[in-house]
């Protein structure tokens, strides 16, 4: 991002922020969705990530890191609307409907993964997310979604078994 760019946000230009929000949308909605199934959620959560961006971006201190620093706050807006909704963790023993078979649409891996993901529940979906994709350790995971590290490390477990049987089932 550029430093003149934030420079300005940083000085309440709306057009800065419009032009942040433009450069960025596409890419925090990517994060939500990994983390969210519900669009009107996405987009709640994704309003809430840019008002926290635009009133805390004085905080930034490196503006080389803004994008890093904006997709943290992103995650941790999910983590916080997955918190109020609802109770984030059900049981392992849950079936859930899995994705039909030979599907004609060709998506993109991403778009595949993406919605294998969209079947976890939202627990496992969360720290799956938080692990394998933003690399964060058990010990952090644990603390950020207030359960143990077993807590962690099994619902990481279950999900990976859950997308192992449905990539098999959807031969991807």
């Amino acid at each position: 991002m550029e430093r003149e760019l934030l420079l300005e946000c940083q000085r309440n230009s709306r057009n800065a922020q419009r032009q942040i929000y433009e450069k960025m949308a596409g890419r925090l909605y990517s994060v939500c969705r990994r983390y969210l199934k519900n669009d009107e959620d996405i987009e709640e959560v994704l309003a809430d990530t840019f008002y926290k961006i635009f009133t805390k971006i004085s905080q930034l201190q490196n503006p080389d890191t803004f994008e890093a620093w904006a997709k943290k706050i992103a995650v941790n807006e999910c983590l916080q609307k997955l918190r109020t909704d609802k109770a984030l963790f059900i049981s392992l023993e849950e079936t859930l409907v899995e994705p039909s078979k030979g599907s004609e649409e060709h998506l993109s891996f991403e778009k595949d993964i993406l919605n294998l993901l969209s079947f976890l529940p939202e627990g496992c979906r969360a720290i799956f997310n938080l692990f394998a994709i933003e690399g964060y350790p058990h010990k952090e995971i644990a603390s950020m979604l207030s359960i143990s590290e077993g807590t962690s490390k099994s619902q990481l477990n279950f999900a990976r078994k859950k997308l192992q049987e449905l990539l098999v089932n959807q031969n991807i």
